[in-house]
Parts: C-alpha cells; sequence; structure tokens
C-alpha cells in the first residue's frame, strides 16, 4: 500500500483500481453492489419479503407456552407432568376468592352458593365446570372467606384460550360489590395474567424498538432520509426471521414461546441496526475517496464486511451454546436467536449495501459526502481523546479497571434465586391481589398443590408418608376431582402445602416430601413448586455450563480474527469486568430505585450471554480497525485512529442497542424489565468506558506485543502493511 493511501484517487491509494475486481480489492463485494447486482439483489429480497410476510403473521400461532416448553425436559416435574396426562387432561385450577372482613353475610353466602351452581354450568374456552369444587368456607361459624376452585384444560390450546376461559369465570362471579371484594386467583388467574400481559408482545416490541431505531438513527445520521434505509433492512429481515422460526416449529418441533419471541424482535433491531451502522459509516468514508458510489460500496464491503461477519458469527455461535441448555426455554431460545441473528447479518450485507447504491448520495441528504473532501473523524472528539489516553495509557487502564471492579462489588445485591408470582409484574394484577386475600383465611399452598405418582400397590403407604411429612397439610392427599383413580399399575394424588406454592419454604417442602417417597418405587413429586424447584437447579446447570463455552467460542473467533492470542484475551478479560461491573449496578438499582424483590434464576445467564455476544461486537468493530491500520501507521498511531474511525459509529450503535433492550422494559414483567436495563445499562458501559477509555488504554500500554504471535508483533508499522491486508 502506498503512502497515498489519504489522497482519493491517487494511484495506489485506496481511491485507485486494483487487479482482481472492478471496484478495487477482490473480493464479493460486487455481487451485491455492482451495476445490475444491486437490482437482482432488491428483485430476490422482494420476492423472500413477498413469501415471509404471510408467514410471519402465523408465529404468534405456532408459540408453546405450556409448562413443559420451559421445564427441564429431563426433570422428575416434567416426568410427573407426563404421567399425570394419563390420569387427566392437562388442567389448573382457577380459585374465585370472596371476603369481608367483617365476616360474610347471609346474602354473601346466598351469592356465593348461586355463583358456585352457575360455574358448574360453564364449558367452553377449556373450563371444565362440572368439577367445580365449594364453596369452601375458612370456618364454619362466621366465616369471612370462602374459594370457589374451576379447572380449567391446559392442552395445545390452553394458553390462548386461559385468558378468555377467566374472562368468564369473572363475568359468572361477578365484580366486587357492597364491601364483598370477589379476586379470581390461583394458577388460573395468574396464568391468565401472564397471558394478557404476553398477548400483543410482537406488536409492543415491535413498535418500541422501531421508535428508539428512528431516534437513534436521525440523532446519528441528522438525515431523514438515510434512516429508512438501514430501517427497511431490518424490518424485511425481522419478517423473514419470524418465517423461517415458524416454519421450523411447524416442521422441526422447534419451541417457541413468548420469551423467546419477544427477545427475537429486539435481537433483530439491535444487532441488524448495528451492522448497518458500521457499513454505512465505511461507506461515508469511501464515498470521499471513490468517485463511483459502485466502487465505494465494494470497497466498504471488503473493509467493513470481515469484521461484520466475525460479530454475526459470535452471536449466532453464542446463541446456538444454549442449545446444550437443560431449560426447554433455555435451550429453544438459542436456535430462535440464532436464525435472527443470521437472517439480519445477510439482509445488512446485501440488501442495505444494495438500497444504498440504488439511492446513490443524496440519501445522506442534507450532509452530503463528496468526492474528495476531507475526513472529518481526524479532527473529532475520539481523536483527541485517543491522543490524550496516549499520554498516560497505564493510568487510564488501571483507574478505569478499579472504577469498574468497585461497581462490580453491587453482586453482592444480587438475590437470583427466582421471582415468586407476588413480584413477577411491575404492576399488581388481580390474581396478586386475591392471592395475597387467600393466604390470610386458606392454607397458602391451596390451588396449586404436589402432584404424586407412584405403584398402585404402596398406595397408602405413599399417602401417610407425604401426609406426615412437614409442611404439608395433614389429610389432605387425595385423589383430585375429575381424574381417574388408576391407570395400569400407577396411582396419582395431590396434597395440599401450608406455604405459598412460589415460596422458597414450598420448595424445601418438596425436598422433603421427595425425600419420604422416593424409598418407594417409581414414586416421584411433581406440581408447580417442583416444577419452580426444577427449573431453578436446570439454571444453575446451564450457568456452570454455558458461560464458559460462551466465552471459549468468542475467544477462538477473536483468534481466528486478529490472528492473535494477546489482544483476545485482554478483549475477554474486558468483557467479563463490564458483565460483572453492569450486574452489579444493576442490582443496586434493582434494590434501591426499582424495589425489586429478585432476580429470576436465569437473569445472570440471558445477561451474560447478551452482553458477552452483542458487547463483543464493539471490540471487535475496534480492534480490526486497529489491526488495519496498525499495519501502515503502527501500533500506536493504530490505536488513536482507530478509536477515531470508529469511536463516532460505536457510540451510535451502542446506544441503538441499549435503547432496543430496553425496550423490554415496556412489558408489565419484572424478568423482561430487569434484562432490558441490565443489557442495556451493560452495552452503555461497553460503548463509553470499556471499549474506548479501557481497551484503548490497554493496546496503547502493551504496544506492539498485543498482536503476538503474529508477525504484526515484531514489524510493527508499515512495513508489515501486507500482513494487515491479508
Amino acid at each position: 500500500m502506498s503512502s497515498t493511501r489519504g489522497t482519493p484517487g491517487a494511484a495506489g491509494g485506496r481511491g485507485a483500481p486494483e487487479a482482481g475486481g472492478e471496484y478495487g480489492k477482490p473480493g464479493i463485494g460486487h455481487l451485491v453492489c455492482g451495476r445490475r447486482a444491486k437490482w437482482l439483489v432488491l428483485a430476490l429480497w422482494l420476492v423472500v419479503l413477498f413469501l415471509a410476510a404471510p408467514l410471519a403473521q402465523k408465529l404468534t400461532d405456532a408459540q408453546d407456552n405450556n409448562a413443559a416448553s420451559w421445564l427441564p425436559g429431563s426433570a422428575e416435574s416434567t416426568q410427573v407432568l407426563e404421567i399425570s396426562e394419563d390420569f387427566r387432561p392437562e388442567q389448573i385450577p382457577a380459585i374465585v376468592v370472596y371476603t369481608r372482613e367483617s365476616g360474610l353475610t347471609a346474602a354473601d353466602r346466598e351469592r356465593i352458593t348461586e355463583d358456585a351452581a352457575r360455574l358448574r354450568r360453564l364449558s367452553g374456552h377449556g373450563i371444565r365446570g362440572a368439577e367445580t369444587r365449594g364453596p369452601v368456607y375458612d370456618r364454619e361459624t362466621d366465616p369471612r372467606a370462602a374459594q370457589i376452585l374451576v379447572p380449567i384444560t391446559m392442552d395445545e390450546q390452553g394458553w390462548q384460550r386461559i385468558a378468555p376461559a377467566v374472562d368468564s369465570l369473572r363475568d359468572e362471579a361477578g365484580r366486587s360489590d357492597g364491601g364483598l371484594a370477589v379476586h379470581i386467583t390461583g394458577p388460573g388467574g395468574t396464568s391468565a395474567d401472564f397471558a394478557e400481559a404476553f398477548e400483543g408482545i410482537d406488536s409492543t416490541l415491535l413498535f418500541a424498538a422501531m421508535g428508539v431505531v428512528v431516534v437513534m438513527l436521525l440523532f446519528t445520521y441528522r438525515s431523514p432520509t438515510l434512516l429508512l434505509v438501514p430501517l427497511l433492512s431490518v424490518i424485511c429481515a425481522l419478517f423473514t426471521a419470524q418465517a423461517l422460526i415458524y416454519l421450523l416449529a411447524e416442521h422441526t418441533g422447534l419451541t417457541v414461546n413468548g420469551q423467546s419471541a419477544g427477545i427475537l424482535t429486539v435481537l433483530v433491531f439491535g444487532a441488524g441496526t448495528d451492522y448497518a451502522l458500521l457499513l454505512v459509516a465505511r461507506y461515508r468514508e469511501e464515498l470521499r475517496r471513490h468517485e463511483d458510489r459502485h466502487r465505494a460500496m465494494a470497497q466498504a464491503l471488503h473493509r467493513a464486511g470481515p469484521a461484520v461477519l466475525a460479530s454475526g458469527a459470535t452471536v449466532v455461535l453464542s446463541m446456538l451454546v444454549l442449545l446444550v441448555a437443560e431449560m426447554n426455554s433455555t435451550s429453544g431460545l438459542g436456535p430462535v436467536a440464532a436464525v435472527g441473528v443470521a437472517v439480519a447479518l445477510l439482509a445488512m450485507m446485501s440488501l442495505c449495501p444494495a438500497l444504498l447504491v440504488v439511492f446513490g448520495r443524496w440519501i445522506f441528504w442534507p450532509v452530503i459526502p463528496r468526492h474528495g473532501s476531507p475526513d472529518p473523524t481526524e479532527r473529532g472528539v475520539w481523536a483527541r481523546m485517543g491522543r490524550r489516553i496516549a499520554r498516560g495509557p497505564r493510568m487510564v487502564w488501571g483507574v478505569t479497571a478499579a472504577v469498574l471492579v468497585v461497581c462490580s462489588l453491587g453482586l453482592v445485591q444480587l438475590r437470583a434465586e427466582g421471582i415468586g408470582n407476588a413480584d413477577a409484574f411491575t404492576g399488581k394484577p388481580d390474581s396478586i391481589v386475591g392471592q395475597e386475600i387467600s393466604a390470610r383465611y386458606f392454607p397458602a399452598g391451596s390451588g396449586d398443590p404436589l402432584v404424586v405418582v407412584g405403584d398402585r400397590a404402596r398406595a397408602g403407604e405413599l399417602r401417610r408418608a407425604v401426609s406426615t411429612t412437614e409442611g404439608v397439610v395433614p389429610g389432605s392427599p387425595g385423589l383430585p376431582p375429575g381424574s381417574r383413580p388408576y391407570v395400569g399399575d400407577m396411582v396419582l394424588f395431590e396434597a395440599t402445602m401450608t406455604a405459598p406454592a412460589d415460596s422458597e419454604a414450598a420448595k424445601e417442602t418438596v425436598e422433603r416430601v421427595r425425600d419420604a417417597v422416593h424409598a418407594v418405587p417409581d414414586a416421584q413429586v411433581g406440581g408447580g413448586t417442583a416444577a419452580l424447584l426444577d427449573m431453578d437447579r436446570a439454571t444453575t446447570h446451564d450457568n456452570l455450563v454455558i458461560i464458559p463455552l460462551v466465552l471459549l467460542v468468542v475467544l477462538l473467533i477473536l483468534c481466528a480474527l486478529l490472528r492473535a492470542l494477546i489482544a483476545p484475551l485482554l478483549l475477554i478479560g474486558t468483557v467479563i469486568l463490564s458483565f460483572a461491573a453492569a450486574l452489579g449496578l444493576s442490582a443496586l438499582a434493582f434494590r434501591y430505585v426499582f424495589d425489586y424483590a429478585g432476580e429470576s434464576t436465569d437473569f445472570p445467564l440471558f445477561v451474560f450471554v447478551f452482553l458477552v455476544a452483542l458487547g463483543i461486537d464493539y471490540n471487535i468493530f475496534l480492534t480490526t480497525r486497529i489491526r488495519e491500520e496498525a499495519g501502515l501507521r503502527g501500533t500506536r498511531r493504530g490505536v488513536v485512529t482507530g478509536l477515531a474511525t470508529t469511536g463516532t459509529v460505536i457510540t451510535s450503535a451502542g446506544l441503538v442497542l441499549a435503547g432496543t433492550f430496553a425496550a423490554l422494559g415496556t412489558l408489565p414483567m419484572v424478568a423482561f424489565a430487569e434484562i432490558g436495563f441490565a443489557v442495556a445499562l451493560g452495552v452503555l458501559l461497553d460503548t463509553f468506558i470499556v471499549r474506548s477509555v479501557l481497551v484503548t488504554s490497554l493496546f496503547l500500554d502493551v504496544g506492539p506485543r498485543v498482536w503476538w504471535p503474529h508477525r504484526l508483533a515484531r514489524e510493527d508499522g508499515a512495513g508489515a502493511a501486507h500482513e494487515a491486508e491479508a
């Protein structure tokens, strides 16, 4: 490469045609942005969009939000759930709770009796009215509360009809009136509130993410026309990804639930826009060096393509690591997210470049990059910051790392032990109010019992073992209404716990009951609390397995991309420190700002995967540019130039990604809000502090040795230019 690199159009410089391709460097850029190829790319994407749009709309119907789609496949509770389907259809009880603090009046009791009679006649939406139990009063004389249990079938359509079913129960039972409080709670009521929270999740997140992207792109580009290209590209990518995932769910058994569908939207918008920002920034650079926009785009794809592809591969492979998870919901998220990011990457490397070339330079209006105009990055804020860091890099990275370590101390406030139903919503829906009222007057575990299956010949022994276990209401073990008494040699019965079903005390009761009944051959314990316990154990396993695997995948990709070992190890270290700081600050915010009761058990895993897989993108963007510049200018100058040229685009990309994850906070569920907040905070930390200050100062301090064992570590500067371009 000649020293005339900075002169647009100079012979031997970047603006000159080189052997091997019409548009400069050899590559496949001309297949996307050639004079005729760009129209072919647009035509292909129009066909894809025409075919994908109808299928994308069916993804919601393909979601499986039943219990088995979330539970670990090999867990005891999952096996009990499968066995219990032989005894009765899978069902959950909705509990209608009536209460009057001063005591139920005669008129109240008459109304409750009439309501129970009407509920027994109900059907439709899976309601099993004929199996209604109750009313049951809290005490025989002067009762203050009553409850009626109505089973609701939870088959493949159960999640879709649970909310209408509970609405039907509410219509029959009526509302609170005249001092008599009426609430619908229990697993059925809570599930209905969750279903309503998930209802419209795709459209809610779509419009929230789209709004964030529009605002951020306007802020970044200051162009009302340019933002249309990334926006159109990412929408096409989302529809295509949703269509592919729908086909996989229908024909390969891929599990898609509300969680994975929601995260898909955020990932495609966030990652896709990031890739577009990097490409557009490099295209704008090349437009100043090349008069022909086709040649400029080909060169931009050649220069930025490896970094974008490496970033996309990092995210895709990191998401696929989730396949080893024991939790069905986590393992199902892996391929869903991987498909989404892969399609976004494909769209940003084909559709987005083609659209940019079709529209020409005017798409950048009002700040149009003219051929031969100076590059403003050399004198911008990031260039000045790089020069200041270069004066004392060791002091800078030492102080920065110390600050991040202090932020990490907030981890002592992290309580990722699960979120009970009462704390799962950002608000307080009717089922939670009813749950609190019911717990005052009835055994806290009523409505969500233990389910025990075992050998029919030893049914009596099983009942005695369960009934005498601490935490179980004595005499409660019995046959559920509507169930077959026996199936072959197996028996099934339920037992009520004294503690709330989603509490730690209830989980301890499950462990005691399992210890008591496992002495009986083929005896197993399931139910809602047992499922929560098994999920906690599976998530602990997933954390220990997936986190190291993701780190290994990222390290290998960085080593392959940078052809070095020291630099990737430094980058991995900064990412881990960034993750710890983000988690620590988030834990403090959840305790003392948002007043959340705790975090879900899979919260650290999801935050880690998203922060490492997506956050490493910015380090890839920066370090690949540093490596390119180091071969021409030397490592120290290359670091400053790399920061100057990528600072603005990476900052903009970080703001977009943080904003799209923050959109998860629009959902009325604490788990989503916590993940969105932590990932957004982590991305901002990574963008403004880790990447721009910590990584830059580390590379400046280590110097050329950062590329060891590559020859660039010994032949720093222009003498290694051919290696940097190889």
